[in-house]
C-alpha cells in the first residue's frame, strides 16, 4: 500500500524537522538576549549604576543555560548530514561544508569562548573587560547566525557555486556566495526575529517580578527595556526586513509566492488574504477576504505588478504541502501583527507611567512570552515548506538528497530516541532556568531611580 509513511524521505525530512525546531528554540533567544547584555553593561559603564550591573549577572546565567542546551541540540543535526542526508553532503558538500566549518571555527569558538567569562569572569575582568566579554559573546552569536543563513541562503538561492567534474557542486566565487543577497535580507530578518524573543522573555519575567511584588527595580529595568525594544523589533521585522525577503521571494521563487497566497491564477493588483482556506482539490481559496494589490506592492514594489499563480507552473514543481505552508506563513504574519499591538500598547503605557500598575497588561505580557518562538518556527517552516521540492532551489531534489542505505525503522528508531532525549533535555533546562529565576537578580543596592531617565531605564 503506497503511502507517504512508506516513504523513506518523509521520514527523514521529519527527523531533521523536529531536531532543528528544537534546537532553534535556544539560539534565538541567546541571540536576542546578547542585544541586552551588551547594552546594559555599557549602560553600568556610563552611569556606574548597579542596577545595570545586576541584570547582566543575572541574564548572563539564563544566557548560559540557554546556550547550552543550544550546543547540545545543535551536534547532532551536523551528524545528520552524514546519517540522514548523505547524498545531498556529497552533491553539496563541497560549498555548504565551507560556511557550516566557519560557522564552527569561528563564529561558535568565540562564543563559547567568552561566555564563561561573562557569567563567572567580571570581578577578575574588571568593568571594561566584561564589557569587551559581552560584545565578544554577542558578536560571536550573531556571526553564527550569519555562517548558518549563508548557507541555508545558498539553498534557498544558490549563487557562486560550479559543478565540479565528478557533478558535485564547488565554490567558483567565495565571495559571491558569502554576500549572497538573499543572506542580507534573511539575516535582517532573521535576527530581528530574535531579538523579538529575547524582548519577550525580558518583558515577561519582569511581568513576572512586577506582579509577584519582588525586585521592584530590575522588574521596571526589565518591563521598559522588553517592551521598547521589542516593539522596535516588531516593527523593523515587518519592515524594512520582512517587506525585503518578500521581494526576494518574489523575484526568485514565485512559485513559492503563489503558494504562500494561495493563488493559483495569476493577475495583476494580486491581494493578500486576510482570511481564506487554500482549497488544493478545487484550486481556489475559500472564504477570502483580501487587500486588493497589496501582494503586488510588496513582492514587486508596484501595486498593478503581475503575480503569477501556481498554474502557470508543471505541478511537479509546487511545493508538497500548500496547505501547511498557507497556514504557516499567515500565522506567522498574524502573530507579528499582534506583537506590534501589544509591545506599542505596552510602551504607551510606559510613557504615561502606569505600565507597572497595569496588572491585566502585566499577566498578558507574561503569558505571551511563548508566542514569538511561535512565530519564529512558523517563519522557518514558511521558508523551508516553500523551497520544496527542492533542496537547493533549481539545482537539486529533496527526493535525491537522502542517505538510501537508512531505512525507514532506522528513522523512526532514532526519531523517537531524540524526542524522548529532548524532554528530558527539556525538562532540566526548565528546572534549571526556573530555579534561577526563582532565586532572582541579587538584591538591589541602589533604590532611587530618577523617573526623568530614558525609556529603556
Amino acid at each position: 500500500m503506497n503511502s507517504i509513511f512508506n516513504d523513506p524521505g518523509f521520514w527523514h525530512r521529519l527527523q531533521f524537522g523536529f531536531t532543528i525546531v528544537y534546537h532553534y528554540l535556544f539560539p534565538q533567544l541567546s541571540m536576542g538576549l546578547a542585544l541586552f547584555l551588551v547594552y546594559w553593561k555599557w549602560r553600568a559603564l556610563r552611569t556606574g549604576d548597579e542596577k545595570y550591573n545586576q541584570a547582566v549577572r543575572f541574564w548572563a546565567k539564563i544566557f548560559g543555560l540557554n546556550f547550552a542546551v543550544g550546543v547540545v541540540t545543535g551536534i547532532p543535526m551536523e551528524f545528520q548530514f552524514g546519517t540522514n542526508w548523505a547524498d545531498f553532503s556529497k552533491y553539496a558538500g563541497g560549498v555548504v561544508g565551507q560556511t557550516l566549518a566557519m560557522e564552527g571555527m569561528f563564529a561558535f569558538f568565540l562564543e563559547s569562548a567568552f561566555v564563561g567569562a561573562l557569567i563567572w569572569g567580571e570581578k577578575r575582568l574588571g568593568p571594561r573587560g566584561h564589557f569587551a566579554a559581552a560584545i565578544a559573546v554577542a558578536l560571536g552569536s550573531w556571526l553564527s547566525g550569519y555562517f548558518i543563513l549563508v548557507t541555508n541562503s545558498f539553498m534557498q538561492h544558490p549563487v557562486g557555486y560550479q559543478i565540479e567534474p565528478n557533478g558535485a557542486l564547488g565554490i567558483a566565487s567565495l565571495s559571491a556566495y558569502l554576500l549572497n543577497p538573499w543572506a542580507f535580507a534573511q539575516f535582517a530578518h532573521n535576527q530581528l526575529a530574535a531579538v523579538v524573543t529575547g524582548s519577550f522573555v525580558v518583558a515577561a519575567i519582569g511581568a513576572f517580578y512586577a506582579l509577584r511584588g519582588r525586585h521592584p527595580v530590575q522588574a521596571r529595568l526589565y518591563l521598559r527595556a522588553g517592551t521598547f525594544v521589542g516593539l522596535i523589533a516588531s516593527l523593523l521585522v515587518a519592515f524594512p526586513t520582512g517587506d525585503a525577503q518578500a521581494k526576494m521571494v518574489g523575484n526568485h521563487q514565485p512559485i513559492t509566492l503563489a503558494a504562500m497566497e494561495g493563488k493559483f491564477e495569476g493577475e495583476q493588483m494580486a491581494g493578500v488574504a486576510l482570511i481564506g482556506q487554500p482549497n488544493v482539490a478545487a484550486q481556489r481559496l475559500d472564504n477570502s477576504i483580501e487587500v486588493p494589490g497589496a501582494l503586488s506592492f510588496l513582492a514587486y514594489g508596484h501595486f498593478g505588478s503581475f503575480v503569477h499563480g501556481l498554474n502557470d507552473f508543471p505541478k511537479e514543481r509546487w511545493p508538497d504541502n500548500l496547505e501547511l505552508l498557507y497556514y504557516s506563513f499567515h500565522l506567522m504574519i498574524t502573530l507579528g501583527t499582534l506583537f506590534i499591538g501589544l509591545m506599542g500598547f505596552a510602551t504607551l503605557q510606559n510613557w504615561r507611567g502606569k505600565l507597572e500598575s497595569s496588572r491585566l497588561l502585566l499577566w498578558v505580557l507574561m503569558l505571551a512570552f511563548p508566542y514569538p518562538y511561535i512565530a519564529n518556527t512558523l517563519g522557518w517552516m514558511t521558508a523551508e515548506l516553500g523551497r520544496q521540492p527542492w533542496l537547493i532551489y533549481g539545482l537539486f531534489h529533496t527526493r535525491d538528497g537522502y542517505s538510501k542505505v537508512v531505512s525507514n525503522g532506522d528513522a523512526i528508531f532514532t526519531l523517537i530516541g531524540f524526542a524522548g532525549l529532548y524532554f528530558v533535555l527539556g525538562l532540566l533546562f526548565l528546572s534549571l532556568t526556573g530555579r534561577e529565576i526563582a532565586k532572582g537578580p541579587e538584591e538591589e543596592t541602589s533604590l532611587v531611580v530618577d523617573q526623568r531617565e530614558a525609556v529603556l531605564v
